[in-house]
């Protein structure tokens, strides 16, 4: 039987939890890490609609990217979403920016190769908040084209354009919100960047550089940890089962 902290030293040696930024709080944040767990639930983000997955499928542990626990609790009520784990026994790992800059098994890895990148690297770290990758794309494709193969390789409705002045084929990304990296990707020869998330003021600075700018979706280019993580984690403790969460994120329902 696989424990919850054997489930924490695979992740460990491929992404360090000491690793982290400092404005981070990543780790087990709920749980006996000596119980031992019989199925494992990776979602993005721990909502009561996800602990409610878990409870109905008997995972003992949810294996999410962003923390359960951020800020200090100041209040614990039966609406808390640590109380309804901790009430229903189920443990929660969170591995968010160790996770994110990990060249093994990390999210900017898996959201490179579900774009199709090839020479995937971490680039030099400007500052402690900077995490950035880059890989190569096969093509050399216009800015349009290549905002079209985004919005479909992350199954997603729609993209946001930044239309840069050329071809691509060196391509930066940061998942998530990353919008204030992308002076550092131009500085080390972008040709486009994409990332979840960026704001109007990081847009015009964006717009300013040249390099086309995808803005494709927090979630979209988070959620691709997901897979990536369980298959890894398949190989390593095939004593439990690593499931992904059916859950639709409430921000994530779209009307047409």
């Amino acid at each position: 039987m696989v424990r919850i902290c054997d489930v924490y030293d695979v992740i460990d040696r491929a992404a360090p939890f000491a690793s982290a930024l400092s404005f981070d709080n990543s780790g087990l944040l709920v749980g006996d890490p000596a119980a031992e767990v019989a199925r494992a639930l990776l979602a993005l983000d721990i909502t009561p609609e996800v602990v409610e997955e878990a409870a109905s499928i008997n995972a003992g542990l949810i294996i999410s990217h962003h923390p359960v626990i951020f800020d200090p609790i100041k209040t614990l009520n039966s609406r808390s979403v640590p109380y309804q784990l901790a009430r229903r026994g189920i443990a929660a790992l969170c591995c968010h920016t160790n996770l994110d800059i990990s060249p093994v098994c990390g999210v900017n890895v898996a959201l490179a190769g579900r774009l199709g990148l090839k020479s995937i690297r971490q680039e030099d770290v400007f500052g402690e908040d900077c995490v950035l990758f880059s890989g190569e794309i096969e093509g050399s494709p216009l800015p349009a084209d290549f905002a079209k193969t985004v919005r479909e390789r992350l199954d997603t409705p729609s993209v946001q354009l930044i239309p840069g002045s050329r071809a691509i084929k060196k391509v930066f990304l940061c998942s998530g919100a990353g919008g204030s990296t992308v002076p550092f990707a131009a500085c080390r020869g972008a040709d486009a960047y994409v990332t979840g998330e960026m704001k109007h003021h990081e847009m015009l600075a964006a717009a300013a550089t040249g390099v086309t700018c995808v803005v494709a979706g927090h979630y979209e280019t988070e959620i691709v940890f997901a897979e990536f993580l369980a298959a890894y984690l398949r190989k390593r403790l095939p004593g439990a089962a690593f499931l992904l969460s059916k859950t639709t994120a409430a921000h994530q329902w779209i009307i047409k």
